[in-house]
């Protein structure tokens, strides 16, 4: 099992941007789907932007389309999430997630292993 740590949630106004970064301990992400989800009160965890590790292929919700992009860096172990124009909708938890090795990232119900969560909160 891989340890996540999310971090760069925060507020910031309407039109902002944000980085968020996932960092993976204990074992190499390389070869396995990654992810953010968001959490909005009252629904289940949905997916926003996922990547495959093998050839970067990304997948993004239809809503972040042209506002969001995902990354990773092999590195640094490390996945992103660059959030630009932000909308008062964007507002909820971010959590990083990964798949099953060698698969594709869809639904949460997907994931094996989730990050603890960050706040990002968008001001209208």
């Amino acid at each position: 099992q891989v340890q996540l740590v999310e971090s760069g949630g925060g507020l910031v106004q309407a039109g902002g941007s944000l980085r968020l970064s996932c960092v993976a301990s204990s074992r190499t992400i390389a070869g396995y789907p990654m992810g953010w989800f968001r959490h909005d009160p009252g629904k289940e965890r949905d997916i926003v932007a996922t990547i495959l590790w093998s050839d970067s292929t990304t997948f993004y919700k239809d809503s972040v389309k042209d506002r969001f992009t995902i990354s990773r860096d092999n590195a640094k172990n490390t996945v992103y999430l660059e959030m630009t124009n932000l909308k008062p909708e964007d507002t909820g938890v971010y959590y990083c997630a990964g798949g099953r090795y060698g698969t594709i990232l869809r639904t949460s119900g997907q994931v094996i292993d989730w990050g603890q969560g960050t706040q990002v909160t968008v001001s209208s």
